[in-house]
């Protein structure tokens, strides 16, 4: 089995891994990081999005052979100590989730649209976090959480 570097949430790994063996079932079942969640396993739902070199992307359509050596970051690793992210609050205050399943994932969407910079109005963050579902329809509320941060941040702070 080939064995692969990833870097999760600043913490260095080693996995001996199978070659087809997805990013989220190494980062949930190898490392028992639960947050990112399997929705579809088709790249459908979004519930795994996470963070690798500042970029989102779907783990269950990403091969953890694919991303040895790059940096990732998964839901757990976005609050800095007891501080929770911006993101992470406007969620709370927002009250951006219901049952709570894809919110993992929203936020790691959103904070990789947010980084990326291409979102300059409320119909492009529609838009462009249109891949990442909430069956109970907390949509709007989510949208709201991110412009919020979007309008009253900067980008560094991601």
């Amino acid at each position: 089995m080939p064995i692969v570097k990833l870097n999760i949430n600043q913490q260095t790994y080693e996995l001996d891994v199978l070659p087809w063996v997805s990013l989220l079932d190494a980062i949930r079942e190898r490392l028992l990081l639960t947050g990112t969640k399997k929705g579809c396993d088709h790249g459908q739902c979004g519930a795994c999005t996470v963070i690798c070199d500042d970029k989102r992307i779907l783990s269950c359509m990403t091969l953890a052979v694919m991303k040895n050596g790059a940096a990732i970051t998964t839901i757990e690793g976005i609050a800095e100590g007891d501080e929770l992210h911006p993101l992470q609050k406007a969620f709370i205050e927002h009250d951006a989730f219901q049952c709570g399943y894809c919110t993992p994932g929203q936020i790691c969407s959103a904070i990789g649209l947010l980084t990326e910079g291409k979102a300059k109005t409320r119909e492009e963050v529609k838009e462009l976090m249109s891949g990442n579902l909430c069956r109970c329809g907390a949509n709007a509320n989510i949208i709201d959480a991110i412009m919020e941060v979007k309008e009253g941040g900067s980008r560094e702070q991601f």
